[in-house]
């Protein structure tokens, strides 16, 4: 294997191939997907001295997804590099492919070659480990022959390596093709004699390849030339069935609910149908995804012999494992300011009743008295301190918080836990990676219903976009199966205000 003159011959086993390609990691891949290191197929893996340290820097975080992933890939790493051996020499992969642990030989021993001096001139600070890390690549790109590319989810990161001459891409293993458009629904044309079978049956039946493009449980609108139309949910081997959607939902001591659109009755029937573990849902603001998820949970609470107990409801505080603990107040006080779109959808649901005149409220208070000095007032009435002096009156969703039927969950701990018998409705699950919704998912018991509700347009993660995010890349993964169904919300229906906000701003 030859080398650029002035510099020294390194052991790892790289392979002298013109097919295989070179891919450097940084850091946030590990962290992203700590089995990235056997999804590259036969070609060479390269991590930088440096990448160990900064994951012996994060590897520390007991309480976050982040440390948990750093000590993942330590693990994996010191069972493919047990000796120093291994590490200086490299080791074959699985995957036909080999893993090196670099040490950048410019920085250790004061060599040069053009492109470091190109760096240097560029990127003086070597302090920076993103910096140190790219100089890495650089090393590896002028010592061994094969293409090298740096493979990270900064983007700041890949411009810098693009600038100093480094070819630099995003980890593209858990991204959804480009090709995979989500146009929410399919229409199919059908005369007006089938489609009056259709209303009558329930469901019709297509022969031929004209249902070729559906998977099961994709949503279809049936439409015949004299612009009839209604709407299904294609049930697999050429049969659609009808939707069968009763006329409202309603909380308890709710408001009724009714779909506006016939997306949202897509919607109400994924979430009302017992049949389907896990629904995704995507939807700009003002769509109704946050309202129907929470009115479809709330109605199948309060039947007879619902089989669910209670409606979890959570959302990634910035993203999943991000502390909340120097929040003040319990748990759901802490988390009150990133579930307040929930308490204001249960507000409309449940909207408080007027309240009564102080002098009948006084006369219902019961003369017996709280250890704190509060009496105890009868339901729906304000209470009363032995002061005089009245306290807010308890809003109507607050007693199914205090009661456990509406419980809110923090993501953060969510890791070990065995959710039964819970309708868990999980919302901006356009923030999460991959494997942190799968670390949800997986934590749903038998008995239990999932919602993954989002916008992938909005993304507020550094280090997901609107192709790897966990939403997309579930939806993708998750459809056609019989457990799962998708919904797309299009139109918005808060207010025209809103709607023109949404597609305009």
């Amino acid at each position: 294997m030859s080398t650029p003159s002035g510099t020294l011959q390194t052991k790892a086993r790289l392979r002298v191939s013109t097919k295989a390609k070179t891919f450097v990691l940084d850091t946030n891949v590990l962290l992203h997907d700590p089995q990235s290191i056997f999804k590259f197929d036969d070609n060479n893996l390269v991590i930088p001295v440096e990448v160990l340290e900064e994951l012996d820097a994060i590897k520390s975080e007991q309480s976050t997804e982040r440390g948990r992933n750093a000590r993942t890939v330590h693990r994996i790493l010191s069972q493919l590099l047990p000796d120093s051996r291994a590490m200086h020499e490299g080791v074959d992969l699985p995957t036909g492919g080999t893993l090196s642990v670099i040490i950048n030989r410019y920085l250790l021993d004061g060599e040069t070659s053009p492109s470091i001096q190109r760096f240097r001139s560029v990127l003086p600070d070597l302090l920076k480990k993103d910096n140190r890390i790219i100089a890495c690549a650089l090393f590896v790109k002028d010592t061994f022959p094969p293409p090298t590319i740096l493979v990270t989810k900064d983007v700041n990161v890949a411009l810098k390596a693009r600038a100093v001459g480094l070819e630099a891409q995003d980890y593209l293993n858990d991204k959804v093709p480009v090709d995979d458009e989500d146009l929410g629904y399919h229409t199919i044309s059908l005369s007006i004699y089938e489609m009056q079978r259709f209303a009558s049956e329930g469901q019709i039946e297509f022969e031929g390849d004209g249902l070729k493009d559906l998977l099961l449980n994709d949503y279809v609108l049936l439409k015949t030339p004299e612009g009839k139309t209604m709407p299904g949910r294609y049930g697999g081997a050429g049969l659609v069935r009808r939707l069968r959607l009763p006329d409202h939902v309603q909380a308890p001591g709710g408001i009724p609910i009714r779909p506006k659109n016939l997306e949202q009755q897509f919607f109400m029937d994924a979430l009302l149908d017992d049949s389907l573990s896990l629904v995704t849902c995507y939807g700009k603001a003002g769509t109704g995804k946050t309202l129907l998820s929470t009115a479809c949970a709330l109605q199948q609470i309060r039947e007879e012999h619902s089989r669910y107990d209670g409606v979890s409801i959570s959302r990634p505080v910035i993203a999943l494992g991000k502390e909340i603990g120097f929040l003040p107040g319990a748990l759901e006080e802490k988390m009150k300011p990133w579930l307040q779109p929930y308490y204001d959808a249960l507000e409309v649901l449940i909207p408080s009743k007027p309240p009564k005149e102080p002098q009948f409220a006084a006369k219902k208070v019961g003369k017996k008295k709280h250890k704190d000095g509060m009496a105890f007032a009868a339901p729906g009435v304000t209470p009363v301190a032995a002061g005089g002096s009245s306290l807010p009156p308890m809003k109507p969703y607050e007693r199914l918080i205090r009661s456990g039927v509406v419980e809110i969950e923090a993501l953060c701990f969510i890791r070990g836990r065995s959710i039964a018998r819970r309708f868990f409705i999980l919302d901006e699950a356009q923030q999460l990676t991959p494997h942190e919704v799968k670390t949800i998912i997986t934590r749903i018991s038998e008995g239990s219903k999932i919602v993954l509700i989002g916008d992938p347009a909005q993304i507020d993660n550094p280090y997901v976009d609107s192709r790897s995010n966990g939403l997309v890349y579930c939806r993708n993964k998750m459809r056609g199966h019989a457990l799962a169904a998708h919904v797309k919300l299009s139109k918005g229906e808060r207010s025209k205000l809103a709607e023109l906000a949404a597609d305009l701003l």
